[in-house]
């Protein structure tokens, strides 16, 4: 757990670095300087690129994590795996450009009169799906080789640092909004020249000979894992984006911007896991790879209750400050308060489970997670269909929550069904009650006249309480130990 535990510490101060200059961007600047339109079409643009990238990638981001660690030397050359990776991928690509160029002309009819925004820029989805799609094999094979720190920072902070610099530009009208799309797509593929350059200072970017490697069976193997793979990623990423593209299409890019902003905010809860989740990953691979069970239960046990108790933290302390959020936000985005609240219990829900489905990607049972993302994507179109129409943006949000409660019910039903695995015990009712008592202290902090002051004071004396319990109740070992440290250090410093 030592290296889980380091990176994870790395990964998530990277993380909220990231947070934070996200949030000046989509939570400050977008709503005053951007309309409701150009923030759908900036927003679509990327959930587009994203869908195509996840075909582009042939699956082989899933056999990187599983077969990696059968192919790890160094010496040489880890076997010629990388040049695989920029060989399939370069492969998938064309295709992408095939399907992308044949679907052209109908992705225009269908948006010239609602969504003329996204007609106009629609050229810049090519090099958005080329990067993306390298950008997701480079991160993914950087991962396997025990560095899951570095894209995140890439694409945290680099990332948007450079696009929030665009923002500015375009506020103090250095740029007109053709510009600022110009400099958006160029930050959206910065990111993968540097991991590159990043692998190569590593020593990790060579080029040896994979077919004297691979055997038949490798290969046979290689192939299953990538196929099913792409059914992973694709209905994966489809899960996270396709309410974008089903708001766009059936309401327009004003209210997909709307959709947007407010569902940035039901998505913090999710930061924490991004960090913890890269690395456990890998561990359980090579778990898997051993066959040592202790090890994998350990890494669900322990990554879990810290997914947990972060993620009750941090949806209790966005529904504490619920009013404060739309203070920050202009009234036309008023629409989208309950997207934040379903938004945030979806994530929530993510938070407590996320960990049991990739110990099943991961075994040899693999190919039963593509079934369940495939029911997942299926109801989650399905529920968007039936709740667009009836709740406008807030059915989407209802779609989202509904359809991850299924998929991650299933996922940890069939790890305790077939491994024998489940990280809940009695501990985790104490949690979710010591985090109503929190909660509960933190809405009698009165509000004040400026609602910075609110914010602060309420999450402030929430957050002590919430800590102060969760120390007592000793629900997470890593925790009490981070916490302990953290005193430690700022009392030598006195």
């Amino acid at each position: 757990m030592g290296i889980i535990k380091k990176q994870s510490i790395a990964g998530t101060v990277i993380a909220y670095i990231g947070v934070i200059l996200g949030f000046i961007t989509t939570a400050l600047l977008y709503p005053e300087v951007l309309s409701k339109s150009e923030i759908g079409l900036l927003r679509l643009l990327v959930s587009i690129s994203v869908i195509f990238a996840q075909f582009s990638g042939l699956g082989f981001t899933s056999v990187t994590l599983r077969n990696f660690p059968y192919f790890r030397d160094l010496k040489e050359k880890h076997h010629g795996f990388f040049k695989l990776v920029l060989l399939i991928n370069l492969v998938g690509f064309v295709l992408a450009m095939v399907i992308f160029f044949a679907i052209k002309p109908w992705l225009i009819s269908q948006n010239i009169e609602k969504s003329y925004l996204f007609v106009e820029y629609i050229s810049y989805l090519i090099p958005l799906i080329f990067f993306t799609t390298f950008f997701n094999a480079l991160d993914s094979y950087y991962r396997a080789v025990y560095n899951a720190v570095k894209g995140s920072l890439y694409k945290e902070i680099y990332q948007r640092i450079f696009i929030l610099a665009a923002v500015l530009l375009f506020y103090f009208n250095t740029i007109d909004f053709s510009q600022l799309v110009l400099l958006y797509v160029i930050a959206i593929c910065l990111p993968t020249l540097i991991l590159a350059w990043s692998i190569h200072r590593s020593g990790n970017f060579v080029l040896g000979d994979y077919r004297s490697f691979i055997t038949k069976d490798m290969a046979r193997n290689m192939r299953s894992v990538a196929i099913y793979g792409i059914a992973t990623s694709f209905s994966g990423v489809l899960i996270l984006n396709i309410d974008i593209v089903m708001i766009n299409d059936m309401l327009g890019l004003a209210d997909t911007g709307i959709y947007s902003i407010t569902f940035y905010f039901g998505t913090l809860i999710l930061v924490p896991s991004r960090s913890v989740i890269k690395i456990a990953v890998i561990v359980i691979a090579d778990g898997w790879k051993s066959n040592d069970r202790k090890k994998i239960m350990e890494v669900y046990d322990k990554s879990n209750r810290i997914l947990s108790a972060i993620g009750l933290l941090l949806f209790l302390g966005l529904m504490l400050n619920l009013d404060q959020v739309f203070d920050i936000l202009n009234p036309d985005f008023e629409p989208g308060r309950l997207v934040i609240v379903f938004i945030g219990l979806a994530n929530l829900i993510e938070m407590f489970t996320s960990v049991s489905q990739y110990i099943i990607s991961n075994s040899k049972n693999y190919k039963v997670i593509s079934w369940f993302l495939f029911v997942f994507a299926a109801l989650l179109v399905i529920t968007n269909l039936i709740f667009i129409p009836l709740y406008g943006l807030v059915g989407a949000a209802i779609a989202s929550m509904i359809s991850r409660f299924i998929y991650n019910f299933i996922s940890w039903a069939y790890v305790y069904y077939k491994y024998k695995m489940q990280p809940f015990k009695w501990s985790y009712f104490a949690l979710l009650t010591i985090g109503l008592i929190a909660y509960l202290i933190g809405s009698l902090t009165p509000d004040f006249e400026w609602y910075v002051y609110t914010i602060v004071v309420q999450s402030a004396v929430f957050t002590s309480v919430f800590i102060i319990l969760l120390y007592f109740l000793k629900f997470s070992d890593d925790i009490n130990q981070t916490i302990d440290k953290s005193i430690n250090f700022m009392l030598s410093r006195k």
